[in-house]
């Protein structure tokens, strides 16, 4: 099956003025498309250096491509986007938009089963599944939200990406960093890590990822359902890591996360109104969504509120997520 995603090449896309030497592509969405929400899982915290979203909704993104580091801005209107990239990575990124704002999703094929999804489902027609094609990129920041609050995630993310990242080439410049490449992520000192709040297995599970390097990434052109059983052959790598980096990596309309400390709770409180709620018992309410279990899950997300909090309680042993 040929990967819908581009090989690294040097050309492509037209040239912008001599004064930005980026590349420039304009892309024309069929159905309605809301860029904000599409996009929005692949943003890590509202400071996270490798997205950002500016006051007039331009986005910017900044990744490491199979080309090399590349920085993508984003405007317009959903009826036609402007995109404009710099660096190494741009022509990549320019080639693989379509797939990042949706195109290659398939939203006809959902029909929602309950009064809550209907609703979501009605009230947010542009919602498309992102699909970056970049395996690595979405592993290693799920990997640090291992058994952590997602505030601690983001706050190590954040800090790697500044000591060890690079800037983001273009006109983002400081503002913006690409993550390391996997020469630059072996270099991170065992202190740095500590610094950031990441623990030796969370670090190991890193270094494990990054010597695969390009054998990870090469997984999005696999169907997300092999490629999931591929990623958790690596050691510290189980269902819970695997669904969140085949969300956006795959676009994986059936990616379910199971092992999240606060999902099943959600889910089962708009289905059914029960405070408290398992994996298994989320599990069974998506059944009816078979194939398509994780846009039912963003749709309840977006439709309806968490369930009613207790009082905290002092415990040794705070519940976390799975790996």
């Amino acid at each position: 099956m040929p990967s819908p995603f581009p090989r690294p090449r040097p050309g492509g896309a037209v040239p912008a003025s001599r004064q930005e030497t980026g590349l420039r592509r304009t892309w024309a969405p069929e159905g309605p498309l809301d860029v904000r929400r599409t996009l929005m899982p692949l943003r890590r915290g509202p400071a996270d250096p490798a997205f950002r979203i500016d006051r007039d909704g331009t986005v910017w993104r900044a990744s490491r491509t199979p080309a090399g580091p590349g920085t993508l801005r984003l405007r317009g209107s959903a009826a036609l986007l402007e995109a404009e990239a710099w660096g190494p990575g741009a022509a990549w990124l320019l080639d693989a938009l379509p797939a990042l704002l949706g195109g290659l999703d398939d939203p006809s094929a959902f029909t929602p089963r309950h009064r809550v999804v209907h609703a979501a489902h009605r009230r947010n027609p542009g919602l498309r599944l992102t699909r970056t094609g970049l395996v690595l990129e979405s592993l290693i920041p799920s990997v640090l939200e291992q058994k952590v609050t997602t505030d601690e995630a983001y706050r190590a993310w954040r800090l790697l990406l500044h000591r060890h990242g690079e800037p983001a080439p273009g006109p983002a410049g400081d503002r913006m960093r690409v993550m390391p490449d996997a020469r630059g992520w072996a270099r991170v000192p065992s202190w740095d890590w500590h610094c950031a709040g990441v623990d030796d297995k969370r670090a190991s599970t890193v270094m494990r990822a990054v010597r695969l390097g390009a054998r990870l990434d090469a997984l999005a052109a696999l169907p997300a359902q092999e490629a999931g059983t591929r990623l958790q052959t690596v050691p510290g790598i189980g269902p819970w890591t695997a669904a969140e980096t085949l969300q956006r990596s795959h676009g994986a309309a059936d990616a379910v996360t199971v092992g999240d400390l606060h999902l099943p709770h959600h889910i089962g409180y708009a289905l059914t109104g029960a405070r408290r709620s398992d994996d298994a018992t989320m599990l069974s309410l998506l059944e009816p969504y078979a194939g398509q279990r994780h846009r039912a899950a963003r749709l309840i997300l977006l439709a309806s509120p968490s369930p009613p909090r207790h009082a905290p309680r002092l415990s040794p042993n705070p519940p976390t997520r799975h790996s």
